[in-house]
């Protein structure tokens, strides 16, 4: 497996595989794809040799937190109660990378880049319940900060932060 900073090439794929995933992460438009890849703190792609697909199949968007001008819901929470953090903004595996390990080494690239951030912080659906990451978080040794709802989406989130 390949884990390295995505490209601008990469948007594109990086479009295909967010919007496969949809619920589980917010469906985008290509210039949102882009806005993410300008601003985020660490972009990454992973291609995965035993993947059905070439190229990358998964990505990871992380975010410095708080300061970055994001008028995210659940980044607001995180900024509200978090002095100095780093977020997850969204993780995207392709089903055919799953239980490859590269959810578990995009986390461990972004948690190297701490550089005196203080807590690794996502949130996680539990309305549509996504069972695989809910599981993936608790065995990454995070805690349970809180919850959220978006009546907005319909969607009802766990708040999850670790410690760096």
């Amino acid at each position: 497996m390949l884990i390295r900073p995505a490209t601008s090439d990469d948007l594109g794929r990086m479009l295909e595989l967010n919007n496969a995933a949809v619920p589980a992460v917010n469906e985008l438009t290509l210039d949102e794809m882009a806005w993410f890849f300008a601003v985020a703190r660490c972009c990454l792609v992973a291609e995965v040799p035993s993947s059905a697909i070439p190229g990358p199949a998964a990505l990871l968007v992380g975010l410095d937190g708080p300061g970055v001008g994001y008028d995210s819901l659940n980044y607001g929470w995180f900024s509200e109660r978090f002095d100095r953090f780093l977020y997850v903004d969204r993780v995207v595996v392709d089903p055919s990378a799953y239980r490859t390990g590269v959810g578990r080494a995009f986390y461990e690239a972004f948690m190297a880049t701490s550089d005196g951030h203080t807590y690794l912080c996502a949130e996680v659906n539990t309305v549509p319940r996504n069972e695989r990451s809910l599981a993936f978080h608790e065995a990454m040794g995070f805690s349970d900060v809180g919850e959220q709802s978006d009546e907005g989406t319909g969607k009802t989130v766990r708040m999850y932060a670790r410690e760096l």
